[in-house]
């Protein structure tokens, strides 16, 4: 990571935690009200392929002591109402300006993954995580519609690990490549716009 792409992530993470302060703990809150604790989810996933981290999220489902792997449509029936909202619009990861902050992410990178995936897939981790994992990216923003309807049809974590390795992380892995290629601070800066975009269109109800 270049100098000027960490004090980008700082400075922007310094500023979004001071303006959505209130959002966070309102959400926070209404999370305790609603569905009780805890009010944070957190997942291990990897910053390079043998450092791993702690990613932070608000809470959208139920628990499940036997939860593994990427979420498809057989977990559907665990997302509370809340959490179906958050989702929607992404906010759910506002924990993650935490993560940026302490260095593990970056606004813009390849979205970090599970430790499995990227032990079955060694050799395209090693490459895609050369890069610090981001919030968004541009397989973010490319394949994420396309990755929710693969996984919309599996309706077990067997058949939902097995697309997600063999559909799902290898178009990603391109995508974050050809980004990876093609970085500069202002490619960063369209594809945080286009996120915002995208946020903001599913709020005016244009994007399912």
């Amino acid at each position: 990571m270049t100098t000027g792409k960490r004090l980008m992530d700082l400075g922007l993470a310094l500023v979004l935690s001071v303006v959505l302060l209130v959002p966070i703990i309102v959400i926070a809150l209404l999370i305790l009200v609603t569905d009780g604790r805890p009010v944070f989810y957190r997942s291990e996933r990897m910053k390079t392929p043998d450092r791993s981290f702690d990613l932070w999220k608000f809470r959208t489902m139920t628990g499940d002591p036997n939860d593994f792997g990427v979420s498809s449509a057989f977990k559907n029936d665990r997302i509370t109402p809340l959490g179906q909202a958050l989702r929607r619009f992404r906010l759910d990861e506002l924990p993650q300006l935490y993560n940026i902050l302490r260095g593990d992410m970056s606004f813009v990178g390849p979205r970090p993954p599970l430790r499995c995936y990227v032990e079955l897939r060694p050799d395209l981790y090693a490459a895609v995580l050369r890069n610090r994992p981001g919030v968004t990216g541009l397989a973010t923003i490319l394949y994420h519609q396309t990755e929710e309807r693969l996984l919309s049809h599996c309706h077990t974590a067997e058949e939902t690990h097995d697309t997600y390795l063999r559909r799902c992380v290898p178009a990603k892995a391109r995508l974050d490549l050809l980004w990876a290629d093609n970085r500069t601070l202002c490619f960063d800066i369209v594809l945080i716009g286009r996120t915002l975009t995208g946020v903001f269109a599913r709020r005016k109800g244009k994007l399912p």
